[in-house]
């Protein structure tokens, strides 16, 4: 028996995630998850790669408003728009490979953010007319994916970071992996096989292994990095040059659908 234990979204790339009961399943992933980045000054997105502080900036949906704070200091807090009442100018960003249309912020709002972060950076939204491809390697044809690094949702086995953790002195949470979904039951890194599964009524397909970036080395809570846990990972997890830690998702389904905490998951017969 596998289940759904936690839903994950992550609104603002890079920003602190919120935990949620049970999420709306959109194309390009689950509803506000990553439709805001942040870029600087040439358009190009900035991550906890670059400026670990960003680990420190919370974030919750607080109809009409996304909420942005300081996870020490919430009273140190920006309002954002869920959905921008009037038209934004148009900016091209490029995140990775990829370069696509985005709405720039108010100005008050990309203040605050680089007065609070250090550099000159502007919050954008991905609005809905954006079509940003998932990877055509890797996933169907006709999938489209938010700012996330290249796939709508990323799943992971509590029994993965189980089996982690037994190998690494200190024990780390899940957090510093980021993902959308996390399920228990089964064995370590199984997910890595997975093909067709249903969460609930709701189809999805893994599609590819997620290669990992220097992100997890950095606490969550503090923003300080350390080695672990790509250190120990390498030692296990490296294939192809590239250390694995969880599987990259699409969604099957299409109209309204909702995932929720506590619902069983099954692969199809198909599935490895």
């Amino acid at each position: 028996m596998h289940t759904l234990t936690h839903i994950f979204i992550y609104p603002i790339k890079s920003l602190g995630g919120i935990s949620l009961s049970e999420a709306k399943v959109e194309r390009r992933g689950l509803q506000y998850d990553r439709r805001w980045m942040l870029v600087d000054e040439t358009g190009r997105f900035v991550s906890q790669r670059e400026i670990p502080k960003m680990a420190l900036l919370g974030t919750a949906v607080e109809p009409p408003f996304l909420k942005i704070f300081w996870k020490h200091d919430p009273a140190q807090n920006i309002l954002v728009p869920l959905r921008p009442d009037r038209p934004l100018e148009n900016l091209r960003v490029e995140i990775w490979s990829d370069k696509c249309a985005s709405r720039i912020m108010d100005i008050e709002i990309n203040n605050w953010f680089s007065d609070h972060l250090g550099q000159n950076l502007r919050l954008v939204y991905m609005p809905d007319t954006t079509r940003r491809r998932a990877d055509g390697r890797y996933a169907p044809k006709g999938h489209y994916v938010s700012f996330a690094d290249g796939y709508p949702v990323l799943l992971v086995g509590q029994a993965s970071l189980d089996e982690l953790n037994r190998r690494l002195a200190q024990p780390l949470p899940m957090n510093r992996f980021r993902p959308n979904f996390v399920f228990t039951g089964g064995e370590p890194f199984e997910e890595d096989t997975w093909r067709d599964f249903t969460v609930g009524e709701v189809p999805f397909r893994g599609v590819k292994p997620c290669a990992r970036c220097i992100i997890p080395t950095t606490d969550q809570e503090t923003a300080v990095r350390a080695a672990e846990p790509m250190k120990t990972l390498a030692t296990f997890r490296k294939f192809d040059n590239k250390i694995h830690f969880g599987q990259n998702v699409v969604w099957m389904g299409d109209g309204e659908q909702v995932v929720r905490v506590g619902e069983s998951i099954r692969q199809s017969v198909q599935a490895v």
